[in-house]
């Protein structure tokens, strides 16, 4: 199965890991969110994503969910807001069922702290040694916690599996 992790924003990133049946999750690919326009221009390219996700075709998707920073200025708000929503429809979009996790919740799960990027992108190259051309810069974070992001919806989709239980029939066929 695969799953999309991405780390919403216009300079975010999108990683997408399989797993099979318990064992360790394997990355598949991760890029950076991509763009088009300038400055206050900047945005989702929409076209370009969707292309990406289609040609990965995943089954699930985790988005970290966006909120506004302190001290962060109205316009760049507005424009992260925007990017967030432009990539929860374009995964809508192509069929994916989409879960938005809470940053504090994917972090402790994967035992980093606070705010501390670095952490992040050096977590990720323990899990996926072989994505260190991916991972190679310290601006690379964004690749690093979407890896990080489907790592961990692919370990609550694996808790979350129900279990069947058989129930018998009792005497007379009624339950």
């Amino acid at each position: 199965m695969k799953i999309l992790g991405c780390d919403p924003g216009v300079h975010g990133g999108l990683a997408i890991v399989e797993i099979n049946d318990g064992a360790a999750p394997q990355l598949v690919d991760a890029i950076d969110v991509p763009t088009i326009g300038t400055g206050a221009k900047e945005r989702v390219n929409v076209h370009a994503v969707q292309e990406w996700v289609l040609h990965h075709g995943p089954q699930h998707a985790f988005i970290e969910r966006g909120a506004s920073m302190p001290r962060q200025g109205v316009a760049s708000t507005y424009k992260f807001g925007r990017s967030v929503g432009a990539l929860e429809a374009i995964i809508a979009l192509c069929n994916v069922s989409l879960e938005i996790i809470e940053p504090s919740m994917w972090k402790r799960a994967l035992r980093l702290k606070g705010k501390d990027k670095e952490g992040s992108r050096q977590r990720a190259l323990e899990m996926f040694p072989h994505a260190q051309h991916l991972l190679a810069r310290k601006k690379d974070h964004q690749r690093a916690e979407a890896m990080l992001i489907a790592v961990y919806g692919a370990r609550s989709l694996t808790l979350a599996k129900p279990v069947s239980v058989e129930i018998p029939a009792t005497i007379g066929g009624e339950l």
